[in-house]
């Protein structure tokens, strides 16, 4: 597998300033799963034309079949990214070339090579789950970061079982090889979920969801209610790889799901998504920051979306674990940062709205715009087909590199999807534009893949060529 250049690749960035001025993405790759209906078929990355002046802009162009069955992609990430640029890494000469894409169901990871044909592209490697889980100490990998040391990985469950601890995998930047757990010392981390670092400050974060028990087969309400999912983030040592501080939410507050640390590496503050209350079901955004340069981190919640009340006539069109509460939460389960760290999107799961918050100031963001589509009871349409209910929400959102276009998926995770849309969720994409001097966010009618688009597929993750908000750590302000 080729992995090195004699030049730094050219889609690497040291600053975000001038990742922002990187030329257009043209094509959007999007993590698709089979889910149970109909005959059993692979999942594929499927390949979406996001060139407005392409001929099948807004349609899916390629489609890579996974060898297995049954694997559930979710999350994905590069093999490298601009961190390779920062001064502390080894390795300035890897190439963005490979898509990690894991199949959280079945611990099975597979590295697809998009760059030869990016229309076309093919799996190169794949790591079976049994010598992941003997290698890495852990199973269910969710998310990848390309970073200092390596390929990073975080997992829901540990080798064995079903329950904890989750935590983080390293894999080698050139061989793909699994190096072994990342954690010295974990301390009171016992949940994993995502993870993202400070570089230049040698700190990194990581979040909470659930073991695997709590997970695969749907949201345990039992344990919901008694305030047993993730509540908390960690704070790492980046270079000693040992727990430092746990900044506590609260345990009303469950699932603190994404991170998105500020792009301008100067700085060391950052988001966090937490989906549910159980005291009011609404969803929040909190922010951490560190006093100075080398003190404490602090967490503080800066935003809240409240459950939106539902009326008689509409209780028994609630999921039926929503009906005694006769309201919909909105289900934050998606938050993306623009690389400008200008604006943060929020999907909402449950109310299907898209939420655009100015967060210019960290700590008192502002909501700027929303767009509705799907939702638990609006079902609310896109404009390219306004008489079509959509099922599903708002849910992963990626952000191009210069800020201008946001693209969402629908579906959260196969067993959640048919809790909370028990007639099914379908699939779709879309794309909003993004005014650079007004921020205004405007649905795009032309770009709506959707339905048989995905070949019976549900779809999740998308990251775009050459790189996305949620995809690069920069070095230089």
């Amino acid at each position: 597998m080729a992995t090195t250049t004699w030049r730094p690749d050219p889609t690497f960035y040291p600053s975000p300033t001038l990742a922002a001025e990187a030329p257009q993405e043209r094509y959007a790759y999007v993590a698709t799963f089979w889910r149970g209906e109909g005959e059993p078929q692979k999942d594929a990355l499927a390949v979406v034309s996001a060139d407005p002046a392409a001929e099948h802009f807004g349609q899916v162009v390629g489609w890579t079949e996974m060898p297995n069955v049954g694997d559930e992609l979710h999350h994905h990430g590069w093999n490298a990214c601009s961190s390779a640029l920062c001064p502390g890494s080894p390795h300035p000469h890897v190439e963005r070339r490979y898509l990690l894409l894991m199949g959280l169901r079945s611990s099975r990871i597979h590295f697809v090579d998009v760059k030869d044909d990016p229309r076309n592209p093919t799996v190169a490697k794949v790591i079976e789950p049994e010598e992941y889980k003997a290698r890495s100490g852990y199973s269910r990998p969710h998310t990848a970061h390309c970073g200092p040391e390596g390929i990073y990985i975080t997992n829901l469950g540990s080798a064995e079982g079903d329950e904890g601890p989750g935590g983080i995998a390293l894999l080698d930047h050139d061989t793909f090889e699994v190096k072994g757990t990342w954690e010295k010392d974990r301390g009171d981390q016992y949940l994993a979920y995502d993870f993202w670092w400070h570089l230049n400050h040698d700190r990194m974060i990581t979040s909470e969801w659930g073991t695997p028990r709590q997970v695969e087969d749907g949201l345990l309400p039992e344990d919901l209610l008694a305030g047993k999912y993730g509540n908390k983030l960690h704070v790492f040592d980046l270079v000693r790889r040992t727990h430092l501080q746990t900044l506590e939410l609260g345990p009303q507050y469950q699932m603190a799901l994404e991170l998105r640390p500020a792009h301008d590496p100067a700085k060391q503050y950052g988001f966090v998504g937490v989906v549910i209350s159980i005291e009011d079901l609404s969803g929040s955004i909190w922010c951490w920051q560190r006093d100075g340069d080398d003190g404490d981190f602090t967490i503080t919640k800066v935003f809240d979306i409240p459950a939106e009340p539902v009326g008689d006539e509409d209780v028994e069109r609630l999921p039926e674990m929503l009906r005694p509460f006769r309201a919909v939460p909105p289900l934050i389960t998606d938050i993306d940062l623009s690389v400008d760290d200008r604006f943060l999107y929020v999907s909402c799961f449950g109310t299907g709205q898209a939420i655009q918050l100015d967060v210019t100031d960290p700590l008192h963001p502002k909501q700027v715009g929303e767009i509705r589509l799907g939702g638990i009871i609006t079902r609310a349409a896109h404009p390219a087909a306004p008489d079509l209910a959509l099922a599903g929400a708002p849910q992963m959102v990626e952000i191009s590199r210069d800020g201008r276009r946001v693209y969402w998926t629908n579906s959260l995770y196969g067993a959640w999807d048919d809790q909370f849309y028990p007639d099914g969720v379908g699939a779709w994409m879309a794309k909003a534009d993004i005014d650079p001097d007004t921020g205004r966010m405007t649905l795009d009618e032309r770009f709506f893949p959707h339905g048989e688009d995905f070949r019976g597929n549900r779809v999740h993750q998308t990251h775009l060529e050459g790189g996305d908000a949620s995809s690069d750590s920069y070095c230089f302000s």
